[in-house]
């Protein structure tokens, strides 16, 4: 190789990483929070001090923007449940699989109630309790009556049904816990 040409190359290198450089950086400024990157990632603690350790949040926390008041807040993301009392407390907090029809964010009321029937997608439920109807489809939670061993089975996702489905104990506490005009409250 003559010297020139090893110029060139070390030239075109020394273009090529400082290309990799700004993409890498351009790329690590639009991370999301959480996403593996500390919220102030270039900012150097006070001499003496240390970084504070980064906080998971809690995945069954309440979420902040769920209201106040006596009040079942479903999330939609998380596919959670929590049943809240007046004073704010949480008195049960559940997974639930989500139905094929979300409701749109915001407040609800229990407009109904059903002891057993089958639901729409032909499963025996019960503790059906219906807060929403989206474009026809009536939603509500249900407990899917479980007649063999192992889990309930989970709503069909190719029939648009509003079962939210959540297991028999759950359903057992929502059933006490939101009667008619009980709040609901449905967030991301």
């Amino acid at each position: 190789m003559t010297a020139s040409s090893s110029g060139i190359v070390a030239g075109l290198t020394a273009a090529a990483l400082a290309t990799v450089g700004y993409l890498a950086h351009e790329a690590a400024r639009t991370v999301p929070a959480g996403m593996g990157r500390a919220a102030h990632a270039g900012v150097s603690p006070a001499p003496g001090t240390s970084k504070a350790p980064q906080v998971k949040r809690d995945p069954t926390a309440l979420p902040a923007d769920s209201g106040k008041g006596a009040r079942v807040v479903y999330s939609l993301r998380r596919d959670r449940v929590w049943l809240v009392a007046g004073d704010e407390a949480v008195s049960r907090t559940f997974a639930v699989e989500p139905s094929a029809v979300d409701p749109a964010p915001g407040r609800y009321a229990v407009t109904s109630r059903s002891n057993a029937v089958t639901g729409s997608d032909g499963v025996p439920v019960e503790h059906v309790v219906r807060f929403a109807s989206v474009d026809g489809v009536v939603v509500g939670f249900s407990a899917a009556v479980n007649e063999s061993p192992g889990p309930a089975p989970a709503p069909d996702s190719k029939v648009r049904t509003g079962g939210i489905r959540e297991s028999r104990a759950d359903g057992d506490a929502m059933w006490t816990f939101a009667t008619i005009g009980r709040a609901v409250v449905v967030v991301r």
